[in-house]
């Protein structure tokens, strides 16, 4: 990046798992997070709306020690810049919030340094930080994505088309994704193993074959984390019987929770998300679109300035 230009980052937010899906399957969502990059004297993170109001201003923000780790790892080391930083991805909330920012860390990291990463590298980059290729695979590739991450390898398939309109109910509180897994269970006896392994495997034909109806039936039979999590979030089980009442496909946790995801129709979104705002109202409600682009990166030539440093 030359001094003076402005490096921009867009990166769509994301639902996990799709109910049985776990851990496996991901879709973009129409919520982004956005940085405006130019060269600076040291690492600054500047909020730009109030959904970043509480961000780590400085070293300790995880889009930099993301950045770091790659370039680390890359052999290369990253030069002082300003990041602006904007987002309407709710923190903390199922919608990919910490992927996103992940996935803007090593793109980042892959324009300051020029390291030419290909999509595959970014991929698994972004899977060993966050543990699992979903909302990350989704936030890189757009659409939908199914994947596996291990140790030293990565794999993705990449799925562009999704007929489907997504109406996202949104509790009044938070869940870390770390307090979502605590109540999960340390193993799955061998039989309920292969139950909860079939339901996901027809989800995922469901989907790539672009039967919607079969695709919401497989979330309400989630095996895998659903029934745990549900303890937690009382909204679950009730935003699926209301979304079934009103004639949609089935609705699931949305990554760990608290949002539940509703899947309907095309050009049914409004009408679902009309009846869940007067059955759930201290609930936000939006109709959300599956993103078929992900992560972009571009300039603006002599767009930035290199700041004054203080002291």
């Amino acid at each position: 990046m030359n001094e003076g230009d402005m490096l921009k980052i867009r990166v769509p937010g994301s639902t996990a798992n799709l109910g049985p899906g776990f851990d496996s399957v991901g879709l973009a969502v129409s919520r982004y997070l956005e940085l405006n990059v130019t060269r600076d004297h040291s690492w600054t993170f500047v909020p730009l709306n109030d959904e970043m109001a509480d961000i780590p201003e400085g070293k300790e923000n995880l889009i930099y020690q993301v950045a770091e780790q790659v370039a680390g790892t890359c052999h290369a080391k990253l030069p002082p810049c300003r990041v602006e930083v904007w987002s309407d991805i709710p923190m903390a909330r199922g919608l990919g919030s910490s992927a996103a920012a992940i996935v803007a860390g090593v793109e980042l990291a892959n324009e300051l340094c020029r390291l030419e990463l290909t999509m595959k590298e970014k991929l698994h980059f972004a899977s060993l930080i966050e543990g699992h290729p979903d909302n990350a695979g989704a936030s890189l590739y757009g659409g939908l994505v199914v994947g596996i991450h291990q140790e030293h390898e990565t794999e993705l398939v990449s799925v562009q088309q999704v007929d489907v309109e997504l109406v996202a109910v949104v509790p009044p509180y938070k869940l870390y994704t770390k307090d979502a897994r605590d109540v999960l269970p340390g193993y799955l006896e061998y039989s309920g193993a292969v139950e909860a392994s079939a339901v996901s495997n027809v989800l995922v034909a469901a989907v790539l074959s672009n039967n919607w109806p079969l695709a919401g039936k497989m979330m309400q039979k989630d095996l895998f984390h659903q029934p745990y999590r549900g303890t937690l979030i009382k909204e679950l089980s009730r935003v699926q019987e209301a979304v079934l009442e009103a004639g949609a496909y089935g609705a699931a946790l949305s990554g760990a929770g608290p949002t539940v995801l509703a899947f309907a129709a095309k050009g049914k979104g409004k009408a679902l998300a009309d009846v869940l705002k007067v059955k759930f109202p201290k609930c936000e409600v939006d109709v959300l679109e599956p993103v078929l682009e992900g992560s972009n990166v571009y300039y603006e030539k002599g767009a930035g300035q290199v700041h004054d440093s203080i002291g």
